[in-house]
């Protein structure tokens, strides 16, 4: 997954502002500088605090983490190879179109649940996620459930039927995700995530700076290991931000994010357009429900990858078909099925 041209965000900023060809006028010069100078980290409000406050501060954020050393080497590489299937069918556009977001140096999946963050949102600030229409992402896989859930439920870490809500992000070398709280009206706690391919940190309590991508001093830095669980609840979740610094994932690394979404928890209304009966487009299924590798025995609520193959669609036409009238006929604008164009 790591790409050899980029293997760090902060090289790759850098680079775009230092090209060494021995053309720099003066302006460019004073330029990279400035550049230069002001590569000194950003200060967080924590770094005002005196000794025993940030040691109660740490005691706060640390009552809140629990760890626990669940996943043989054996198991993450099985769990492994299932990340990578899902790689592969993002790749060939086999997903929703709300189920991947991808960025940089990092890829995240949503499964059973997504949810509006960051620059998607259209008012800014905590408090304005919104989880996506039902049915705009893809069903939790049933090898996430088979594989990593019901282990964590068989170790009493998580209650059996806590789960709707699975996210994998794929960090590449240099991949980061900044300072942020798991929307409380959102999910519930605790937050359960598992890690995999490599060992990182979950450091908490620090600010981002940007051009280039610096990062405060962190009230704590969690070592993650590979195929370790980690719980998040309480003041650890709730009254501290977490993130992932670039400079903790130095080789490829995923993680599997596994919540309870709330529910009271607030979706986007439909578009005015979609409230009424509306065109729908006809696609073939792209999931077979059953899984050779896990015994067969899967529940047709539930994506599985396994047998996936691509199917071919003609690009060129959309069959739009209006809802069905009770007589069982079709209504189109013009009493027939009619194909358009993209």
């Amino acid at each position: 997954m790591a790409s050899s041209s980029i293997t760090d965000l902060r090289s790759k900023i850098h680079n775009s502002h230092t090209r060494t060809n021995g053309l720099f006028t003066k302006k460019t010069h004073q330029k990279n500088h400035n550049y230069h100078a002001n590569k000194r980290a950003p200060k967080s409000k924590y770094d005002e605090y005196n000794t025993e406050e940030k040691e109660q501060e740490l005691q706060k954020v640390k009552s809140g983490i629990a760890q626990h050393p669940l996943f043989t080497d054996e198991q993450c590489k099985q769990i492994e190879k299932k990340i990578d299937k899902v790689v592969k069918l993002s790749d060939l556009g086999l997903y929703k179109e709300h189920t991947v977001d991808r960025a940089p140096l990092r890829n995240k999946y949503f499964f059973g649940e997504g949810y509006t963050y960051g620059a998607q949102l259209t008012k800014r600030g905590p408090g304005n996620e919104r989880l996506y229409c039902k049915g705009d992402v893809d069903e939790i896989p049933d090898w996430i459930y088979k594989l990593v859930v019901q282990r964590l439920s068989e170790a009493n870490i998580i209650p059996e039927g806590f789960v709707n809500s699975a996210v994998i992000n794929d960090y590449k070398p240099g991949g980061c995700i900044v300072s942020h709280i798991d929307p409380p009206h959102i999910f519930e706690r605790p937050i359960c995530s598992v890690s995999f391919f490599s060992e990182s940190a979950l450091s908490f309590g620090c600010k981002f700076s940007f051009k280039p991508i610096r990062v405060s001093k962190p009230v704590l830095t969690l070592p993650l290991s590979r195929g370790c669980v980690t719980l998040l609840s309480g003041y650890a979740a709730d009254h501290i931000t977490h993130c992932v610094r670039p400079e903790d994932v130095t080789s490829r690394r995923a993680v599997i994010i596994l919540r309870r979404v709330r529910d009271d928890a607030p979706r986007l209304e439909l578009p005015t357009e979609m409230s009424s009966p509306c065109r729908k487009r006809i696609m073939p299924s792209l999931y077979d429900c059953s899984d050779s590798e896990d015994g067969g025995n899967s529940s047709s609520s539930s994506s599985s990858d396994d047998n996936v193959k691509p199917v071919k669609v003609n690009s060129k036409v959309i069959c739009l078909l209006e809802e069905p009238l009770k007589d069982g006929k079709i209504l189109t604008p013009h009493s027939s099925p009619k194909l358009m164009k993209r």
